[in-house]
């Protein structure tokens, strides 16, 4: 199904209005609209049966970003997150991007390690080659345990050794087991086939096998975002486009040399991704490791993304990190509001919705810089945070806009003067 992913005012409407056009361009059935419009989405004794020790459940806002446009093909993208101005500044920078083309995405296959850890040696390169030279017989040890996942294509693809030759603990080696996971996230799988290996890799080196565990670390697993945004779609009602794209490429610039920048320059990247992650029911914590890993590889901690001008003089933005999510177990399929999350983006596979998340990121980062170079991150931020302040106040109905419009006006957002509008008459 073809759909349209621009939401023209759709910030205007109310919740169930809203709700009304996402199932009208999606196509969702009446039950899938109660699961969104209703409480109740995930059963108390569904959650119970998640993780431990369940006395109720925590609720998040649960919001759609719209106008995305990934290599020709419209996006209606799932967002769960608590903060204000993320789901907007996505959607409209988003929105710019489109006038541009969208955005160009690819991923590499869905490749991840398991890594197995090898003690009490005193010849770590020797043991190194004597797995190698074992190679075949690992992989299929480890494929043996998965004859679904062989069947559909995946398994365990190759092996590599690392030696660490002088550690606090003596020489260390570890058994890397690639493997491709499909459409899963993979952990469970690998874990169990770093386990299936450990005792005939104890025979072959003679050492002894401690840990047997997936990395986090997914750099065989990269997803990537590109736009370029022609100089006229960048200019603002006071800033022109020259100033507006050397900004940009300025501040990316900050984050790129200086670590204390990029760490909040990537935790901005992450407001984008993580919602998305979340709405799907993915591990959104395996998704932050590995991207901060990531960002570290060589040495120093830097952004996840480029910004530049090209020859033509358009902007340039690029991202390219570890996504390693899933359509497939855990909460993915247990959480029903994670299944309509996939059935909204209409999911083909696991590298489609990496893809979409890369590109949620890139957009995100676009509106932070964009916002940072003209006229600062607050004003934006506080002007959707005010409603939160009203809330917080007390005002409930038409006094939330009341209140809120009143604290923007005034470039003053805090609760006790939002409490001092609300004793005011409106």
């Amino acid at each position: 199904m073809k759909i349209d992913s621009r939401l023209p005012n759709f910030r205007a409407l109310d919740p169930a209005a809203r709700l009304d056009q996402i199932v009208a361009k999606v196509g969702l059935t009446p039950d899938e609209r109660a699961l969104i419009a209703e409480p109740n989405a995930l059963p108390l004794e569904v959650a119970n049966g998640m993780v431990e020790n369940v006395i109720g459940k925590f609720e998040l806002p649960y919001s759609i970003a719209g106008y995305f446009h990934l290599n020709g093909r419209d996006v209606l993208v799932p967002m769960v997150v608590e903060e204000p101005s993320v789901v907007a500044a996505a959607s409209f920078m988003a929105k710019i991007i489109r006038q541009a083309g969208g955005f160009q995405t690819s991923s590499s296959g869905p490749l991840m390690r398991a890594q197995v850890q090898i003690m009490g040696l005193t010849d770590p390169y020797g043991a190194r080659h004597a797995v190698l030279n074992h190679r075949e017989e690992l992989i299929a040890i480890a494929n043996s345990r998965d004859k679904v996942l062989i069947g559909l294509g995946g398994g365990c693809k190759d092996i590599e050794v690392h030696v660490f030759e002088a550690t606090p603990r003596g020489a260390m080696v570890v058994v890397h087991l690639i493997v491709d996971v499909r459409d899963a996230m993979g952990a469970n799988t690998v874990n169990t086939m770093a386990e299936a290996v450990a005792g005939r890799i104890e025979a072959i080196t003679g050492g002894k096998v401690r840990l047997r565990i997936l990395s986090n670390l997914a750099d065989l697993r990269l997803a990537r975002a590109r736009v370029q945004i022609p100089p006229a779609l960048l200019k603002t009602e006071n800033y022109s486009a020259d100033e507006v794209m050397n900004g940009i490429v300025d501040a990316y610039t900050f984050a790129a040399v200086d670590p204390y920048r990029a760490a909040t320059h990537n935790k901005g990247i992450m407001n984008g991704i993580d919602p998305v992650i979340v709405a799907t029911g993915n591990d959104w914590r395996a998704v932050e490791a590995g991207a901060h890993a990531y960002a570290s590889r060589n040495g120093r901690y830097t952004s996840l993304t480029t910004w530049e001008i090209s020859q033509k003089g358009d902007l340039v933005g690029t991202i390219e990190m570890p996504m390693p999510v899933g359509l497939v177990g855990g909460a993915t399929k247990t959480h029903p509001l994670a299944r309509l999350s996939l059935k909204i983006m209409q999911l083909k596979s696991a590298q489609e919705l990496a893809e979409i998340a890369v590109a949620v990121g890139l957009a995100q980062n676009m509106g932070a810089l964009r916002a940072l170079a003209t006229e600062g991150i607050q004003r934006g931020h506080m002007a959707l945070h005010a409603r939160n302040i009203a809330i917080v106040a007390g005002a409930t109905g038409a006094d939330i806009d009341r209140v809120a419009r009143a604290m923007v006006a005034a470039h003053d957002v805090r609760a006790d003067y939002a409490a001092e509008l609300l004793r005011k008459p409106s």
